[in-house]
């Protein structure tokens, strides 16, 4: 990340990638990430055994579902993952998505995914 502060535009960085499920770090601070994502579809089960995960909606209709119930967010709107917690995320059209998590946190958490497991620190 560059050191000079500068503004970051969000809607201009989501322009900036189309494909889903692989998270793009656009700030780093006090040893989290802020990532933004595409997600359609829905993601595998799994859990981050020590890491909470939030999830903010900045445009569309986004899901986490947990063995016992489900969240449903829209734009504005956030939830916190507890560590430990098993969850997946779904969401029935395209939305974009702000994740705030700690620096090395794998997007799949326990699982490894041939398709969903994203690389980590790439940025935009």
């Amino acid at each position: 990340m560059n050191a000079t502060p500068s503004k970051i535009d969000i809607a201009e960085k989501f322009a900036l990638f189309s494909e889903h499920w692989r998270p793009k770090t656009v700030a780093a601070l006090n040893g989290q990430e802020l990532k933004l994502v595409k997600l359609q579809g829905i993601f595998p089960w799994h859990v981050h055994e020590h890491e909470d995960e939030m999830f903010l909606v900045w445009r569309g209709k986004f899901r986490v579902e947990y063995r016992d119930h489900v969240v449903e967010l829209e734009p504005g709107q956030l939830v916190v993952v507890p560590r430990g917690r098993e969850h997946r995320t779904a969401a029935d059209e395209e939305v974009e998505v702000l994740i705030f998590e700690p620096a090395a946190t794998r997007n799949t958490g326990n699982v490894e995914d041939a398709q969903f497991t994203a690389p980590l620190h790439v940025e935009i």
